[in-house]
């Protein structure tokens, strides 16, 4: 059985980096340094100058943890190692915490992956365009990995790279209509996972076949059908699946690995007196199981939520930091804290921005709890 990896192991990697700069000019370890930036994220700071004040009024609390043989890095240090260290080492960090919080999960439920993008608005400058992720979360809201879309290029040519390196076996992978292309497809099912994707016009005759079939009210009444009420934003909405394995008659069907069903989802929203509908359609590997396919078409939309948390808890857009690779080092370590604030219990139904504040006031407290993980 292979020994289990706690986060304190995970700090400790970090000495053992390689340290790209000249050796000469090294005054603080590079692990240090690192170390620093995930604990002051943990700790409501979103930038790098927060992070750096963060750590000179931490100093004591951080001597407990970290050796910083000539103290607190500076502002500039701090910048500089985030612009060198490569992002899969953090990445290979993030990974390693994950597979420790998901080594007691038992039973063979299936898990929903959802592949999809986030721009760092703050990245940009006149001169560049900023940088736009590729993640791939789970449905309760855990990065399993992210990858760097190029400049002139797009999502179509990242979410590959990304699948690469995933392990998707036992997982229904969801990606929004960009990532509907058969190559993409083809890696899923190659990788031993399922996938359910949506349709529109990059697929044009694909999705309107579907629609057509959906919109003949005899197919659809022999279809599979599950829905659910709920009370949304001050309104109701109710939200109808459809699901068919009767996919032999589209013509594009052979080009799509192991096809097995099409779905059509319909949202009615009643707000303020008035009524909204919009309709969507999928292709997909799952089988006749209309729960599990309302399952994964709901649960992608816990991207948009973790998207939330890099928006609005950690107020990424409005870090301005420049250096690309610096701005995706500090989005990993954000997606690192969200993983570890998940699993803290502080006794109470604490949303993360608590958790985050509760950090920052009595530091000694909650690192001791975090590296007890």
């Amino acid at each position: 059985m292979q020994e289990m990896v706690r986060l304190e192991d995970l700090i400790e990697e970090l000495a053992e980096l390689e340290d790209l700069r000249e050796p000469w000019k090294i005054k603080h370890k590079q692990g240090d340094v690192i170390a620093i930036c995930l604990f002051a994220t943990l700790a409501r700071c979103d930038d790098v100058k927060d992070v750096y004040y963060w750590a000179v009024a931490s100093e004591e609390v951080l001597r407990n943890y970290l050796e910083l043989p000539n103290g607190i890095p500076g502002y500039d240090t701090i910048r500089r190692v985030l612009a060198l260290v490569e992002p899969g080492i953090l990445d290979g960090m993030l990974q390693k915490w994950n597979e420790l919080m998901a080594s007691g999960e038992t039973g063979k439920l299936r898990k929903i992956l959802a592949i999809d993008g986030k721009t760092q608005r703050g990245n940009a400058t006149s001169k560049q365009t900023p940088n736009h992720i590729v993640s791939a979360v789970d449905e309760h809201g855990v990065c399993y990995g992210q990858e760097l879309v190029q400049e002139k290029s797009n999502e179509i040519t990242a979410i590959p790279k990304l699948l690469s390196r995933l392990n998707v076996r036992g997982f229904v992978v969801t990606i929004d209509a960009m990532g509907c292309q058969t190559e993409i497809v083809e890696k899923i099912v190659r990788k031993k996972g399922d996938y359910c994707i949506g349709l529109k016009g990059n697929q044009a005759s694909l999705h309107e076949d579907v629609k057509l079939y959906f919109g003949d009210q005899s197919l659809l009444s022999a279809c599979s059908y599950t829905s659910k009420i709920e009370k949304a934003r001050g309104g109701i909405e109710k939200r109808e699946y459809w699901q068919t394995t009767d996919v032999s008659w589209l013509p594009q069907g052979s080009d799509w690995a192991s096809l097995r069903s099409i779905g059509m989802t319909r949202n009615t929203i009643t707000r303020a007196g008035k009524t909204t509908v919009e309709e969507r359609f999928f292709i997909s590997s799952l089988g006749d199981d209309v729960e599990l396919f309302a399952k994964s078409v709901r649960g992608h939309w816990v991207v948009e939520s973790f998207h939330w948390h890099l928006d609005v808890t950690f107020r990424e857009d409005s870090c301005q930091i420049v250096d690309k690779r610096a701005a995706f080092n500090l989005n990993i370590l954000r997606k690192f804290a969200i993983a570890i604030l998940k699993n803290v219990d502080t006794g109470k139904r604490d949303s993360m921005k608590t958790k985050r504040f509760k950090v920052m006031l009595n530091p000694m407290k909650m690192l001791d709890m975090l590296l007890s993980l």
